[in-house]
């Protein structure tokens, strides 16, 4: 009878005034209304909290009916919820316990304490919960496997229509649900309020970070929000407070809104820095410094001041065959270690661990004609990735998983390539991914074929193919991040008949690598990234070049080129001379950046000194040191609690070598 009653005054009210809806069709900001304004006290215990590089409000501490609002400052010409719309939530939760959940938000009947909208997520699951007028019951509609809760920040957009419920998470594919009743066209929300982050109560609060609530009336907010580069912080309408653009001062008042960080502060060795760790802080005992992420590179906030004054030989690693690859890294509550790609099969390639200041052998690990290896974590996962050349059939690569009950690298997945020469392991928003440099196919010598870029699949646990890439004998991935872009490029080294083949710049959009720019290279085998004072440059190792007649030609430049921001373009910066040069290697000292190249061969001898160029500003890199290397192959920077060290593996030796940084 009541929702009878209900329908009968709606129509009444349509026929005797020119219809209007109950609230303008533009997105409403449902968590502006509880954001005070500059000037104005916040609510007891409610901080605004900068997590992964974008801020948020954490409203666990405040009381529940602080951060509510009278429906009736929305719904100004009647008093009805809108029977089409859509909600957007950009939420970020650490890990929820099987059984609990929290409300995102509720729409309350005051006086009989009656719940008529609530959004609520639990572990893996959301939940939207409606009460259908008259019909004196609840209903649920239950979204599952929407993991949620795992701490990043994630927007969800939840368009109803009729009988029909759609959730897209993340620009994702949009799932669809379907109820057995359209969503009712009349829900009265006379004498109700809305409550934000909590159902008016102390038990399922809201303990993440909420920074984006929006209600759009009439349509579905999807298409206004994707695609978009940044699809887990898509906005629609953020409060300006929140906004990831810092706030400009107002000099005439005073902000007033707890402010805080989730900061952590890492100790030891060198974390990786990136958007999620932007803000967080790395304390450096060797160097008695203390450095902030700024999203792309640890930036000294204190630090002693260091000078690099020379380099000494410290420490000859004999490995079991030709070594063309190392790869440093760190495994927490286990140390540093070093994994080498080896030619021969047997023993293999070797896993060594820096104990007492010097590299030992700790695991070796049957490879194939090792290239290279690279080191990534997945969700706590440690994992290492061999590239496979050796000519079989098939042609398999391997990644292994770190056992921390064992203590040792187990096969974990194969995947098959085609004489790979690299892998790059890299994450774009919440998902990870590899990219294989496939350099030639076994069986018609065809270098001209497709690269692989893997993505992993959270539900199966393995890496799965994303898309392919042509390339032409691709030696080397890199992969960077400018802003919010994110960029993949190939070194390509030959097509089949020359080494003067441009290499490919991709450009991460509507969720797959598409070309931005082609750069003549001569047999390039590396590519390095770098960031210096704000600008960012790429550096290509050419290795030689092929000619119709006579000599192929190993002493040629490498080319570091940077980013314009008007062009849009990567543009050359500066030409260095090297002799078959296969690798770059970027690092600091102090406040001092370096280069340093890995030169293997000038066509007549392996025996050549490598060189360390020190950034000089606009002048560019000149070179401070020479290291003699036989056979340089691959570089890698490393630190630890004894100071600063190079490594390089030879390929034409088993001699590999470790130098350190002496600093004043």
């Amino acid at each position: 009878m009541c929702n009878k009653l209900d329908i009968t005054s709606l129509v009444s009210f349509a026929q005797s005034q020119s219809w209007r809806p109950c609230t303008d069709l533009l997105p409403l900001d449902l968590l502006a209304r509880v954001v005070p304004r500059p000037g104005q006290a916040p609510p007891t215990q409610v901080r605004m909290v900068q997590s992964r590089g974008s801020r948020g409000l954490r409203l666990a501490g405040a009381t529940a009916t602080a951060l509510s609002f009278p429906a009736s400052q929305i719904f100004t010409n009647c008093d009805y919820f809108p029977g089409e719309f859509s909600l957007v939530a950009t939420i970020k939760i650490q890990r929820l316990s099987q059984k609990r959940s929290e409300y995102i938000f509720s729409l309350v009947e005051e006086e009989a304490d009656r719940l008529l909208l609530g959004l609520r997520v639990s572990e893996d699951r959301l939940h939207f919960l409606v009460t259908d007028p008259g019909a004196g019951g609840r209903s649920r509609i239950s979204f599952r496997e929407v993991r949620l809760a795992d701490g990043f920040w994630h927007t969800v957009v939840l368009a109803v229509t009729g009988p029909h419920a759609t959730l897209t998470v993340d620009c994702g594919i949009p799932l669809e649900l379907v109820r057995s009743q359209s969503f009712p066209g009349a829900l009265s929300t006379s004498s109700s309020r809305f409550y934000i982050g909590s159902r008016r109560r102390w038990r399922e609060r809201f303990s993440g970070l909420l920074r984006q609530l929006v209600l759009l009336p009439g349509s579905d907010a999807t298409p206004r929000l994707c695609p978009t580069s940044d699809p887990g912080l898509a906005e629609l309408s953020v409060p300006r407070a929140l906004s990831s653009t810092p706030l400009q001062p107002d000099h005439s008042q005073t902000q007033v809104y707890p402010y805080e960080a989730e900061v952590r502060v890492t100790l030891g060795n060198q974390p990786p820095c990136f958007r999620p760790e932007q803000g967080q802080l790395w304390f450096n005992a060797l160097k008695k410094g203390l450095f902030v992420c700024d999203g792309l590179t640890w930036t000294p906030l204190l630090q002693n001041k260091e000078r690099l004054d020379y380099v000494e030989d410290y420490q000859d690693l004999y490995t079991s065959s030709e070594t063309f690859d190392v790869e440093v890294f760190s495994i927490p509550s286990e140390g540093l270690f070093m994994a080498t790609a080896n030619r021969d099969s047997r023993p293999g390639s070797g896993v060594y661990k820096w104990r007492d200041g010097k590299f030992q052998l700790y695991q070796n690990i049957s490879t194939q004609e090792a290239r290279a290896w690279k080191h990534f974590t997945i969700d706590d996962k440690v994992f290492l990735v061999v590239a496979n050349s050796r000519e079989s059939d098939p042609e398999l690569s391997v990644i292994y998983r770190w056992s921390f009950r064992r203590r040792r690298f187990f096969r974990y997945q194969t995947l098959q390539t085609h004489a790979a020469l690299d892998w790059e392991a890299f994450r774009i928003h919440n998902d990870s991914f590899l990219a294989v440099a496939n350099h030639r196919r076994a069986r018609d010598s065809n270098h001209n074929i497709h690269s692989v870029i893997y993505r992993w699949n959270p539900h199966t646990k393995v890496f799965e193919v994303n898309q392919t890439l042509v390339t032409s004998g691709a030696y080397d991935w890199e992969f960077f991040s400018v802003g919010p872009y994110h960029f993949l490029v190939v070194a390509n080294t030959f097509d089949g008949l020359t080494t003067a083949v441009s290499s490919t710049v991709y450009v991460w959009l509507d969720a797959r690598f598409q070309a931005f720019q082609h750069i003549p290279t001569v047999g390039a085998t590396d590519w390095e990234m770098f960031q210096i004072d704000g600008r960012y440059f790429l550096a290509v190792a050419n290795s030689q070049q092929v000619l119709d007649r006579g000599p192929s030609l190993y002493s040629l430049n490498s080319t570091v080129y940077e980013l314009n921001t008007l062009t849009q373009t990567f543009l050359r910066f500066q030409d260095i001379l090297t002799h078959s040069a296969v690798d770059w290697e970027f690092f600091t000292v102090g406040e001092e950046k370096f280069l340093v190249v890995a030169n293997s061969h000038d066509g007549s001898s392996y025996s050549l000194n490598s060189v360390v160029y020190r950034w000089q500003g606009y002048e560019g890199f000149v070179p401070v040191h020479s290291l003699p290397t036989f056979g340089c192959r691959d570089w890698e920077h490393f630190s630890t609690d004894e100071g600063s060290f190079l490594i390089y593996s030879s390929a034409t030796s088993r001699l590999s070598k470790v130098f350190k940084l002496k600093t004043y």
